[in-house]
């Protein structure tokens, strides 16, 4: 079992910057690659960026590109999202995911343990 838990959600301008961070807990947290997810109210779930075990390999979804940075920290068994040049249509919850592989992956049914989510939303 692998628990997560995000923080660092809130109300920004548009233009300005948050970073997000996910605490894992329960299993070892460099074996699995992570990845974070948003979900507007009456969308579906979207991918945003997923990085490898190692920290190595990240990849993004087109709209973030440029403007997110994902990385973790496996000693501090923290994954972080760094978001900058915030857009009102950023907003969202935000939620921090875990595969049990250590590959990346884009793709939720890929993903095995997930937070409660942290909400971010960007005024214009």
């Amino acid at each position: 079992q692998v628990q997560l838990v995000e923080s660092g959600g809130g109300l920004v301008q548009a233009g300005g910057s948050l970073r997000l961070s996910c605490a894992a807990s329960g299993r070892t947290f460099s074996d699995n690659a992570m990845g974070w997810f948003r979900q507007a109210p009456g969308k579906e779930r979207e991918f945003v960026a997923t990085i490898n075990w190692s920290g190595a390999r990240t990849y993004y979804a087109d709209s973030v590109k440029g403007r997110f940075t994902i990385s973790r920290d496996n000693a501090k068994n923290t994954v972080y999202l760094q978001m900058n040049s915030l857009k009102p249509e950023d907003t969202a919850g935000y939620y921090c995911a875990a595969r049990l592989g250590s590959t990346t992956a884009s793709d939720a049914r890929s993903y095995d343990y997930w937070g409660q989510g942290t909400q971010v939303t960007v005024s214009s």
